[in-house]
């Protein structure tokens, strides 16, 4: 049958995943291929024939890429020729010195990606209303692009002062560079990507555009190429940070959307299964090969925030806020200062962790789990994958030695460091913002969060832990429950009791207006189209806001409205700071706009059929230091009325569970496996 399935893939530091949905039963099929670092595109499509017989049968597809962080990561994106307004060329450089980690005794300033001898100063200047005040110096332009090619920059950034109010001087400024250097040239305006005050985080996050956009181009135009060569019919969709997604074709020239394009969609995929499930707050935890990410659902919602950092640097942005470390199933452990470490250093896809011999010699996290006994080494990677335990003895007995352990001890060690840093991962992203994780339900996935998530829950006080069916695919199954969607935001500043409802109401309509007709053009229809509104806000003298959602424009029109949005402020405040302050005034910072178009759907697929005898098998597992037998089973093999008890290993073709002594196993409605302490 022709258009029969909706497909994603997403690329992990070890593995890719591809899934496949079939619309007309809801069948879900996952595919596994080692992530190819060479060529990316090619464990993409390794993990798409495993899923899908006939390409062109493939009726939609959205993909994770991590081109864009990679290259930030890296430090390998392009060389970024900087145009700033006469007067403020060092914005950039001088920064804000209300740094967020103000009592880190070892900071250190991240070196910007632009050289100052790269930032351009041109005389122009726009007054807080955007009234002209300097024009533009266009020939002072045409010679900035005359430097670009003499000195083969890769992209230019435009960071104009207040052109968040009036864009006119940065669109002359980018029709003069194309002029001059081609209309493929990368070209980014900073009131294109962050469309709001405070020039340095908008000029950070126009630099950091700029750094990644060819190469976030050139995979995406590879990647596409080749699905036109294999005759796949779909267009390709790309995971944005916000949780939506957009066509390849917009994410080529909106490079900083796709910036946590991956893990976002596990979470996602937590709170489509929250809503299913009926349960209201999750911890989303995601362990691969390489890193740890957490994230929140609040209320059936994702955590979104308008701002972000990546390393050090500020991002105008609405992104899921996804907390990440270091921890993974390759996480090197090493000895520094006479003590153990484990990662953020980690042994990827190739060689991997020594006991996939593939010439990996040092001892990682993986390593560590098969000698205690939470692996299976002929059934790792749904049996496509050996596991030599030979090797990781050999692995661990050099660095045993060093310090004093004998091999159980220190795979026992290893197990304990890592289980530690990601809970404090997930404290970063909770205690520390008032959140209690006892309140929350822990879903976990990636190809190893469940083999720790019940130590995660236990060290963290958490009594249930949430495995959903395909946990090593499960942020690619994700990505196929998120809608389109396009943010946009526009400055608003006026104090709350002297705001004009009308106005209000046509910025708003003017801004739902533009976000509609964007999405319309990556093929939704109109009446699936639906907006959310929300406001910046803050205490009159604050610095920073918090975004306050408006429930519809209507809402406006109601004679207590500015009540009713000062309440609500008052209310988030409370929550996020642990104050508030109800008799004092506040104001109105920035107007946003988000728009959502619905995508279709393939129905629910029914609660997977036990298949085959749940024989019993048994194999030593360590806990504490205590050797015990622990019961093995398949996952296919569960029944709804079962009750398994630790210690235990469930096995699936993508993970392994850990349901450790004291704990306790049952499936639900929907197939997920239920785990709460005894």
């Amino acid at each position: 049958m022709n258009n029969r399935y909706r497909v994603s893939a997403d690329i992990g530091g070890t593995f890719t995943d591809v899934v496949a949905i079939d619309k007309e039963t809801g069948r879900v099929t996952v595919g596994k291929a080692s992530t190819t670092p060479r060529d990316l595109t090619e464990g993409i499509f390794a993990g798409l024939s495993r899923v899908v017989q006939d390409s062109e049968t493939i009726d939609f597809l959205v993909h994770g890429t991590t081109q864009g962080l990679n290259a930030f990561l890296e430090r390998r994106g392009e060389t970024v020729l900087l145009l700033a307004s006469q007067g403020a060329g060092d914005v950039y450089y001088i920064a804000r010195g209300d740094r967020r980690d103000l009592y880190e005794l070892h900071y250190r300033k991240p070196e910007p990606l632009v050289r100052r001898r790269d930032i351009v100063e041109i005389a122009e200047r726009l007054n807080s209303e955007g009234g002209v005040r300097t024009p533009l110096d266009e020939e002072a332009v045409r010679r900035a692009a005359q430097r670009v090619r003499n000195d083969g920059f890769g992209a230019v950034a435009v960071a104009f002062l207040f052109s968040y109010v009036n864009p006119a001087h940065e669109l002359r400024a980018a029709e003069l560079l194309r002029e001059e250097l081609g209309e493929d040239f990368p070209i980014t305006l900073s009131h294109q990507v962050a469309n709001e005050w405070r020039e340095y985080e908008r000029t950070s996050s126009a630099v950091i555009d700029a750094y990644i956009a060819p190469t976030v181009r050139r995979y995406l135009n590879r990647l596409t190429s080749e699905l036109n060569r294999q005759k796949v019919p779909a267009s390709l969709h790309i995971m944005q940070s916000n949780g939506g997604i957009i066509t390849a074709d917009v994410a080529e020239n909106s490079s900083l959307q796709t910036l946590l394009s991956g893990p976002v969609g596990g979470t996602m995929g937590g709170v489509s299964l929250a809503k299913e499930m009926g349960v209201r707050n999750l911890i989303c935890i995601d362990m691969g090969g390489t890193s740890f990410d957490v994230s929140l659902v609040m209320d059936q919602k994702p955590d979104i925030e308008t701002e972000t950092y990546l390393e050090g640097f500020p991002i105008l942005l609405p992104v899921v806020k996804i907390h990440t470390v270091g921890a993974g199933g390759g996480s090197v452990a090493y000895e520094e200062a006479s003590g153990l470490r484990v990662g953020p250093r980690s042994a990827g896809a190739e060689p991997g962790p020594a006991c996939y011999a593939r010439g990996g010699t040092e001892p990682t996290v993986t390593d560590a789990n098969l000698l205690l006994g939470r692996i299976d080494p002929d059934w790792f990677a749904g049996g496509t994958l050996s596991l030599d335990q030979d090797l990781a003895a050999q692995a661990m007995e050099g660095l045993g030695q060093k310090l004093g352990l004998d091999v159980m001890q220190l795979a026992e060690g290893i197990g304990r460091i890592v289980n530690t840093k990601m809970a404090q991962a997930i404290r970063a992203i909770t205690v520390e913002k008032g959140i209690e994780p006892r309140d929350y339900s822990l879903l976990t996935y990636g190809g190893a969060g469940p083999m720790h998530a019940c130590f995660l829950a236990e060290e963290l006080g958490i009594s249930q832990v949430i495995v959903p069916q395909n946990p090593g695919a499960f942020s690619a199954w994700g990505m196929l429950q998120a809608d389109m969607r396009q943010d946009f935001a526009k400055a608003y500043y006026t104090p709350l009791d002297r705001a004009n409802p009308s106005e209000l109401a046509n910025e708003l309509r003017s801004m739902a207006s533009e976000g509609g007709a964007a999405v319309a053009d990556q093929g939704v229809a109109p009446e699936k189209i639906a907006h959310l509104f929300a406001t910046d806000m803050r205490y009159r003298g604050q610095e920073y806001t918090l975004t306050i959602a408006i429930s519809s424009i209507d809402e406006l029109t109601r004679v207590d409205f500015k009540e009713i949005l000062a309440n609500r402020f008052h209310q988030a405040h409370l929550a996020r700071f642990g104050h508030n302050n109800p008799g004092a005034p506040t104001e109105l910072v920035a107007l946003r706009v988000a728009a959502i178009g619905e995508v279709d759907r393939a129905p629910k697929p029914p609660q997977p059929e036990p298949s085959g005898k749940a024989e019993a098998e048994y194999r030593n597992m360590t806990f504490d230091g205590k050797t015990m037998q622990g019961r093995v089973i398949r996952r296919s093999y569960l029944r709804s009325n079962m009750r398994l008890q630790g210690p235990a290993l469930v096995l699936e073709d993508t993970a392994t569970t850990v349901v450790p002594p004291g704990w306790e196993l049952r499936l639900d409605r929907l197939g997920s496996m239920d785990i709460t302490r005894i």
